[in-house]
């Protein structure tokens, strides 16, 4: 007898459990999809956040892209006015940019010139003097200056013809 209510006992409680186990598996996969959900929302709320930084980018990019070709219209409106009744203004202006570099250049040569005095003096053979006159940085700024009046001017005439 006792192993029938013990069978009986047994058959009962898994007999539950099986019929309870669905039940369970059904609240965790409720609770899954409910984090799912959460998380997808998170994930739209963030994607919305940034198409609206985007859009805020973009309408930035906009309107610096329209101020800068309201100063250019605006320049070369001047240049067309100064032109016309100030051709001196308009060669004065034409000159400012060599000028300027011509000058820079002028100074740099100067001090190059200087320090292979000064090293000329204190007896520094060629050999060690040359790297030190030479830098990275000499040759980056000739490379600015042969980039500005060379290249530039090729990237302008290019941008015309477009």
């Amino acid at each position: 007898m006792l192993e029938f209510f013990g069978s009986g006992l047994l058959g009962s409680i898994f007999g539950g459990l099986f019929r309870l186990a669905p039940e369970i598996l059904k609240f965790f996969d409720k609770k899954y999809e409910r984090t799912h959900e959460l998380d997808m929302f998170k994930i739209q709320t963030d994607l919305e956040k940034m198409r609206g930084e985007f859009r805020m980018e973009d309408r930035y990019v906009d309107h610096s892209v329209a101020q800068l070709d309201a100063i250019s219209e605006a320049f070369k409106q001047q240049g067309k006015e100064a032109s016309a009744s100030y051709k001196w203004v308009s060669a004065a202006s034409a000159l400012v940019r060599p000028s300027v570099t011509y000058i820079l250049f002028g100074f740099y040569i100067v001090f190059k010139m200087s320090m292979v005095g000064m090293a000329w003096n204190t007896g520094v053979s060629w050999y060690e003097m040359v790297p030190l006159m030479w830098t990275g940085e000499d040759f980056g700024m000739l490379n600015m200056i042969l980039t500005f009046w060379f290249v530039g001017r090729a990237i302008e005439k290019y941008r015309e013809t477009r």
